[in-house]
């Protein structure tokens, strides 16, 4: 019986803690949003919010880690099929990919001014200045 508890208390240890991750919308913004409206939104497919107010998806910088989640958990696309996706959209004039930040602050901060954006940060910092829409 020990050696069943030692080794569960040892494999409780060993699995990794996932964060939570938010989408979030500016507390400004208005439209109510699902979450196939934000693939469509970050795949190009869908160029405003279902109430017609504009729509801008922001991103991180290639290789940020919550960046990987939110390409994968959330459009389905490793970082190598998201890159190649917008690859083919912006070389054949049909889209322009998400703008790309550097930081959670600064993600929080523009979607927070501006109710037409929309990103992702880790759940902790999500505060009253947005409006969280879906997690991953």
């Amino acid at each position: 019986m020990k050696a069943k508890a030692v080794l569960l208390l040892s494999l409780m240890f060993a699995l990794p803690v996932s964060a939570a991750n938010v989408i979030i919308v500016s507390a400004k913004n208005g439209a109510g949003i699902d979450a196939e409206a934000v693939k469509r939104i970050y795949l190009g497919k869908m160029k405003a919010f279902p109430d017609g107010s504009k729509a801008l998806p922001l991103t991180f910088e290639q290789g940020n880690d919550i960046r990987g989640a939110f390409n994968t958990g959330v459009l389905g696309k490793s970082e190598s099929q998201y890159s190649a996706f917008w690859s083919k959209l912006v070389f054949t004039g049909q889209g322009t990919p998400p703008e790309e930040v550097s930081t959670q602050e600064e993600m929080l901060q523009l979607v927070a001014d501006n109710p037409n954006t929309i990103g992702f940060v880790d759940e902790s910092l999500a505060n009253d200045s947005v409006t969280v829409v879906g997690s991953f």
